[in-house]
């Protein structure tokens, strides 16, 4: 039997016979892994509500043939009690889980990266330091520029003649200049652009001085950006209420 500690972020649960769950983590050192939490389903269990989705946790498990097994639980940062009692902050949540999960699709594969923005993320969305869609639309664009999927928001992405420019088109990998413009290029206002490269710099004060016409047509780009890379959509942002 090999054990390992590791911290960890919980993405999803999934019931597993009577009374155990199936748990998804993006931890701090392994990457993606899947574990089995045995009793947790019980009244009776001592760390079931440690594993709860967005829970942020330190765990000790030991590797199974398919799925290790999750044998200790300690809560670091309880951000999903805070979660689930907000349906905007759950549903941004989610949607940032699926897409962490998503671009890590090697189990074990090292993603410190992602497991620190995604950490971060949850733990911005619970401080209410900003708009829930504008920390979403912070955290996608910056995860895909992990994956190497950095969209460019100001030069042209494909000749690199600086910017900016009216253009936007997905499938170039961000703005478009005249020479490159493809037929069917978006064609943002210039404020979505600013916003984008904003939330991708971290520059909070002109995000959060944003209007809504800006995340809205923000937003749109950035789900289509995704949806591109991933070559189908995150489900669970249908479920984010947008303005």
């Amino acid at each position: 039997m090999s054990l390992y500690r590791d911290e960890a972020v919980v993405l999803r649960t999934q019931k597993l016979g009577e009374a155990d769950r199936i748990v998804t983590l993006l931890t701090r050192h392994h990457g993606r892994v899947r574990a089995v939490a045995k009793g947790v389903r019980r009244t009776s269990s001592r760390f079931g509500a440690r594993v709860e989705p967005f829970m942020h946790v330190d765990l000790q498990l030991y590797t199974g043939r398919s799925l290790d097994i999750v044998t200790q639980a300690e809560t670091l940062s309880p951000y999903g009690r805070t979660i689930a009692e907000d349906y905007p902050l759950w549903t941004t949540a989610t949607a940032m889980a699926e897409t962490a999960e998503r671009l890590t699709a090697e189990e074990r594969e090292p993603a410190t990266q992602q497991y620190l923005l995604l950490l971060g993320g949850l733990r911005t969305l619970v401080r209410r330091e900003h708009d829930p869609e504008l920390v979403l639309d912070a955290f996608l664009l910056r995860s895909m520029a992990v994956a190497g999927w950095a969209a460019s928001l100001t030069d042209c992405a494909r000749c690199g003649a600086p910017g900016p420019h009216r253009a936007f088109a997905v499938a170039l990998g961000g703005a478009a200049c005249p020479s490159c413009r493809p037929p069917g290029a978006a064609a943002p206002a210039p404020a979505t652009l600013e916003l984008l490269a904003a939330l991708l710099s971290g520059d909070w004060a002109l995000a959060d001085a944003s209007g809504p016409r800006e995340r809205r047509e923000g937003s749109g780009l950035v789900a289509a950006y995704l949806q591109w890379h991933l070559e189908r959509g995150v489900r669970s942002l249908r479920l984010v209420d947008r303005p």
